[in-house]
């Protein structure tokens, strides 16, 4: 074991980085593991999401834990229906060995319960197993390793505790012995089960039972997924829908993904920290869910933007931590980062101002409104988004994409779209008529500056391009289906934006599209919903089905997929594709139905 020049420690048993399609990803809502091909936990924050992490091999840190076949295999998995369980599969040259892990569900703040089970099928299993947390992304090995009585061993690295039960036959590793190795048998027919414990406060005697921790677990993923039985894709749409689940933890904060600066394109700079809970993305995920019939997701993004509404009101931010607080700046961790990108924690959206965020948590309130899930604080809270629009609608924004501020046409036909919704979904009253006619006044004059001379809607007023964006106002009501910006603003961005049913943001410059950047898969699916509502039925499930397979094995979406190489690009997984994938997933099953 040696010491880099950052001071991190170079793990025993590193694994490299994978393709992202080859990841799965274990989350109980606090915090979450990203789980290779070779059994080995790339990433992992503790004890929550957007802390320092103990398992970093992804982004070139170190900390590992692997539980990998002995000999020649082939690695294969997947999700067991409607949850986070994960069950690694190996066909070996003696026969097939599995891994069913997950983080016991649902997760506690302070205290994250990792499950493995290896399970030998018709033949013996043997397994190498390497235990090696390192928090601070690497800089801080285990340490203070003790074996017990009972058999289990206990540690700390950093602030952190540890303890792991099932490891009894293992020993330390490694130059310094910050490693625990195991060489463990497992009879055919069999199973074995290790349980590890990270905890940021004392740990309680006696350790958990791993079968009653399993039992548990499933039950609860039973109870919080919906059965989705009219939707499209049921299954994918239900892993959809437990991908938001485990993203969002007992604060009502949803991440908008797991990891951090996993480049959406290679050696180009765009490296982002996406362990925060965007108010947007939010929004988009507790509309899905109410489309879906999905509630702790609704009540949960309900919760955390009412909340955010009532303590920051005009000030709101553009995104929060889980806990509600503001972002730290963003800064490097002088690692290697992923192959094609470089380390970042921290996030720049810290600064700005996104004026669609009040029209974003407007549609959300109204579609909980809907279904009679609104208390008095966040109607209230309404009230405070409705007021912040009027008062900050003439303010230039960084708008959806976080670029420069200026007068974004999504940004205000958002808040129209918002203020329309809301207005509709509560009794009448002099609040919803003033919010009508707010959103009268919006899209009138986001149509004085912001419609280009064919007829559709452009970017701002100083930017003539087109943008997908603009195809989600329509969607959420802003404006008619069969309005003629509608039409021709979808007629030109297929023409232009779009390219074998992949869609992209924007033009970047002149060169090809997919040489600037990945397809977007959120446009994509907004596509479909686009076609859907146009009454374009066979249009709108080509998009769908184009965009639903943009994954691998494990069925998780990025941000962007890169079509030349079919490589998945960005933070993993992006929880707003989830997002649109679910609803598109409900909504394709019947004709359209306003939002």
């Amino acid at each position: 074991m040696k010491k880099t020049s950052a001071g991190r420690t170079e793990g025993y048993g590193d694994v490299g980085p994978e393709p992202l399609r080859h990841y799965a990803l274990l989350a109980d809502g606090e915090r979450g593991v990203v789980v290779g091909p070779h059994g080995d936990f790339a990433w992992m924050c503790a004890p929550r999401w957007h802390s320092d992490a103990v398992f970093s091999t992804l982004i070139g840190g170190s900390g590992v834990y692997t539980v990998t076949p002995v000999g020649r295999h082939v690695w294969g998995g997947h999700y067991e229906d409607g949850s986070l369980i994960w069950r690694s599969r190996w066909v070996t040259e003696d026969g097939i060995v599995e891994c069913r892990e997950a983080l016991a569900f649902p997760g506690d703040p302070h205290t994250a319960v990792i499950l493995r089970r290896i399970v030998a099928r018709d033949t013996a299993a043997r397994v190498s197993v390497v235990l090696q947390p390192a928090a601070g992304f690497g800089r801080h090995p285990q340490r203070n390793i003790k074996c017990h009585d009972d058999g289990t061993w206990t540690a700390r690295t950093g602030d952190l505790r540890l303890r792991w039960s099932g490891g009894s036959t293992a020993r330390p590793a490694g130059p310094q012995g910050h490693a625990l190795t195991m060489d463990l048998t497992v009879g055919a027919g069999n199973h074995h089960d290790l349980v590890l414990e990270i905890s940021d406060r004392p740990l309680s005697d006696p350790p958990p039972d791993a079968a009653t921790a399993w039992r548990s677990t499933e039950a609860a993923w039973r109870q919080e997924v919906p059965a989705l039985d009219r939707a499209i894709a049921r299954r994918d749409a239900r892993q959809s829908y437990t991908v938001l689940r485990g993203l969002t933890g007992s604060g009502g904060g949803m991440v908008a993904a797991t990891t951090t600066s996993l480049p959406e394109r290679a050696e180009e700079g765009r490296n982002y920290d996406y362990r925060y809970v965007w108010i947007r993305d939010q929004s988009y995920a507790g509309q899905a869910a109410a489309v879906a019939g999905g509630s702790t997701v609704l009540d949960s993004a309900v919760r955390f933007v009412t909340e955010r509404l009532h303590e920051d009101g005009p000030r709101l931010a553009p995104a929060y931590t889980v806990d509600g607080r503001r972002i730290p700046d963003q800064r490097t961790l002088d690692l290697p980062g992923y192959p094609g990108g470089f380390d970042r924690v921290g996030n720049q959206v810290n600064e700005q101002f996104q004026l669609d965020g009040f029209g974003e948590a407007l549609l959300l309130l109204a579609s909980a409104a809907r279904h009679d899930r609104l208390d008095a604080d966040a109607w209230r809270a309404t009230q405070i988004a409705a007021d912040a629009i009027a008062q900050r609608h003439h303010q230039p924004d960084a708008g959806v994409w976080e670029l420069s501020p200026r007068n974004w046409a999504h940004s205000r036909l958002t808040c129209a779209a918002g203020l329309r919704a809301i207005a509709h979904a509560r009794a009448p009253s002099p609040h919803s008529s003033r919010w009508m006619a707010l959103a009268d006044r919006l899209v009138a004059d986001t149509a004085a500056q912001c419609l280009h001379p064919s007829g559709r809607w452009q970017r701002s007023p100083a930017d003539p391009g087109l943008d997908g964006a603009l195809l989600l106002p329509p969607l959420r009501g802003a404006l008619p289906a069969d309005d003629v910006r509608t039409i021709a603003t979808l007629r030109a961005y297929t023409e232009e934006l779009t390219d074998d049913h992949f869609a992209y943001r924007f033009r970047h410059d002149e060169r090809p599209l997919e040489a600037a950047e990945g397809a977007f898969l959120l446009c994509g699916f907004i596509m479909a919903l686009a076609e859907h509502q146009q009454g374009r039925e066979v249009a709108a499930h080509r998009w769908f089905e184009r965009n639903r397979a943009a994954c691998g094995p494990a069925g998780l979406y990025s941000e962007e997929y890169d079509v030349s190489q079919r490589q998945m690009r960005g933070n993993l997984p992006q929880a707003f594709v989830h997002a649109l994938m679910l609803e598109c997933s409900v909504r394709l099953a019947e004709p359209w139905a306003r939002p």
